[in-house]
């Protein structure tokens, strides 16, 4: 399996990271043990989660899915072949968000205890947090380090004047840097991050974890209008992406999907994996049928003339 480092951080990854946010949501224990041992026998380790994840499904609170994981690492002792990644900052209940240095330091001992492990590879900023001062957050950041419960550190979502400025923050205080971002990117939500965001991670060499990959499944071609997706978990987030240029992407999609044997959600994280600057976008899966699906993606290496004409289709005004 292809593998690329996370920054300057020495952490060696795979071209793809299995989201943990459908666990203790749209997967249940059982099923999200069988996911993860599946993905393993795959050849890929890389795990993304959140404390939050999945406090907006009923019954929640935050912290299932950290559990979840937490309990699998314990059921099968295989923490050391995994990079783990989660996050700290979203709201986990009254006071407990943000990136302060009392907060972070209470965050992650939390997290670790529900992951039943001593450390996390790469612990992530979730939002940007303008009330708390950056050197804060950059130097409880580096205690974490120092004292091995944290390997590497990323953000997500940040803009990039405040990456820019994290980045500079960090050679000048001689603090540890940001070494990856998770922005959304996708086919479809493409210039939040190709812009000034990307040309950032590119010129300090961090490494980019893309979220929402296959734009909550709408990425997978299995809708086809709002209608059919009304009934399914992530019906209002998929709601935005039925509109001309959607349609305009879908059929691109199936479209290079039939000239390369290949179905659209391969073809989509493909497109992802080709782009340089990507180190592995974030894709989740319910079934085992959707994670072999992920899997095949990592093999597939789109021809430069579907690359462009993927690139045209998705374009926010198309050439006349």
């Amino acid at each position: 399996m292809k593998k690329k480092q996370l920054g300057h951080s020495g952490i060696e990854v795979p071209v793809l990271c299995l989201g943990g946010n459908v666990f203790g949501w749209t997967a249940d224990e059982q099923r999200s043990f069988e996911l993860l041992d599946a993905l393993l026998e795959s050849g890929l380790n890389f795990v993304d989660t959140a404390d939050t994840y999945s406090h907006w499904a009923p019954g929640n609170h935050g912290g299932e899915s950290e559990a979840i994981i937490g309990k699998w690492f314990k059921a099968r002792g295989n923490r050391g072949k995994v990079i783990l990644a989660t996050k700290v900052g979203m709201a986990m209940g009254e006071g407990k968000k943000g990136l302060s240095r009392d907060y972070i330091r209470q965050a992650v001992e939390e997290s670790l205890k529900r992951l039943q492990t001593d450390y996390i590879d790469l612990y992530q900023s979730h939002r940007d947090d303008e009330s708390t001062p950056q050197e804060e957050t950059l130097g409880i950041y580096a205690e974490l380090i120092h004292e091995g419960k944290v390997r590497a550190i990323g953000a997500s979502s940040f803009t990039a004047e405040r990456l820019k400025s994290a980045l500079e923050i960090s050679r000048k205080h001689n603090l540890p840097r940001y070494e990856a971002l998770q922005p959304e990117y996708n086919l479809y939500t493409r210039i939040g991050y190709e812009g000034a965001v990307e040309e950032v991670c590119v010129t300090h060499g961090l490494g980019v974890i893309s979220y929402s990959s296959l734009a909550s499944g709408f990425l997978s071609g299995k809708y086809r209008s709002a209608e059919e997706a009304a009934s399914r978990p992530r019906a209002g987030a998929l709601k935005r992406y039925f509109n001309e240029r959607g349609m305009r992407i879908l059929e691109s999609l199936g479209k290079v999907a039939r000239e390369v044997n290949s179905g659209s959600a391969q073809v989509a994280l493909a497109w992802l994996m080709a782009r340089p600057s990507i180190t592995a976008p974030i894709a989740s899966a319910t079934t085992l049928e959707q994670l072999h699906k992920l899997v095949e993606a990592t093999q597939l290496v789109l021809p430069q003339a579907a690359i462009e004409e993927l690139n045209r289709a998705s374009a926010e005004t198309v050439a006349a």
